[in-house]
């Protein structure tokens, strides 16, 4: 167990994260969509976040320690959303691509990963996000990560830990509803949301050939998830507004599904970085991005 893991045994997670201790999740930004045990679930909050509200300025590259200017994990524009629906759904979404890693991973073994992946969105997005959620009548959601995380942490059997993450999810689709409005349709908030996570996903699979750490494999697994649930709850209404965006992200997480077979990084990169960049780079033309 590393030195972070033992201090949040030891002091317990509150205590860690008051300390800076959680270091943040390294590299770029990208995504795909729910899999792995999403089928069938509440529709996610990328997409629940688009359902009759507005567009914004959000997204970008670059996942990393919350930065200044209002800006959270890389590109979340959390100062802007508590009046933008781009930007509050992307927020949402970065979360929910970690819990859904976090899941993954522990039933694929990775306990420490895990609870890491858990607890990271807790620093790297939601502290920022206090003001927005205050604004907009979000419950605090900060404690339901903590509880999870600890729970990986502690090896809980897989039910609790699944028990833990319905808790999360529960809640960011309960946030979803809250999302602030704007003139723009959720279809093309939906499709905002989902090519930043696409790009989230490709954006951390270009950094893997030349790093063999398991965590932005991991990352990139979860955006990629979240994309392709949003996808599958959106899909049609984007199709009905863009054609081309439809397409776009369509070829885009066939890529990423190949790119991400499942939670345990393959020995051998099953695609071609080129390749899902010049995909992601479509969806985000076709975007407006």
């Amino acid at each position: 167990m590393n030195s972070t893991l033992k201090l949040w045994t030891q002091l317990g997670l509150g205590t860690a994260l008051a300390g800076g201790l959680l270091a943040a999740c390294g590299g770029e930004a990208g995504g795909e969509g729910a899999a792995g045990g999403e089928a069938g679930a509440a529709p996610s909050a990328a997409a629940t976040a688009g359902e009759g509200e507005g567009e914004g300025g959000a997204g970008g590259e670059g996942e990393g320690a919350v930065g200044a200017g209002g800006e959270g994990e890389g590109g979340v524009a959390t100062a802007d959303a508590a009046t933008d629906p781009v930007a509050y759904g992307i927020a949402l979404a970065v979360a929910e691509a970690h819990v859904v890693a976090a899941r993954d991973a522990y039933a694929a073994g990775k306990k420490d990963a895990a609870a890491e992946m858990f607890a990271h969105p807790v620093g790297e997005v939601l502290v920022d996000m206090d003001p927005a959620f205050t604004k907009l009548g979000v419950k605090d959601m900060k404690p339901l990560f903590t509880a999870a995380s600890d729970a990986a942490l502690a090896g809980k059997p897989a039910a609790e830990v699944n028990k833990a993450y319905d808790a999360i999810i529960a809640a960011l689709r309960a946030a979803a509803t809250k999302a602030p409005k704007s003139d723009a349709s959720g279809a093309k908030v939906s499709g905002a949301v989902i090519a930043d996570m696409v790009e989230r996903a490709s954006a951390m699979y270009r950094q893997l050939p030349g790093n063999d750490a398991y965590e932005p494999y991991l990352d990139g697994y979860g955006f990629a998830r979240v994309a392709a649930g949003a996808f599958a709850t959106s899909g049609a209404a984007i199709k009905a507004e863009n054609v081309d965006l439809h397409a776009r992200i369509a070829d885009a997480l066939g890529l990423l599904a190949k790119a991400y077979p499942g939670a345990a990084r393959p020995a051998k990169l099953p695609a071609e970085p080129g390749a899902l960049s010049g995909a992601s780079a479509k969806v985000m033309l076709a975007a407006g991005r």
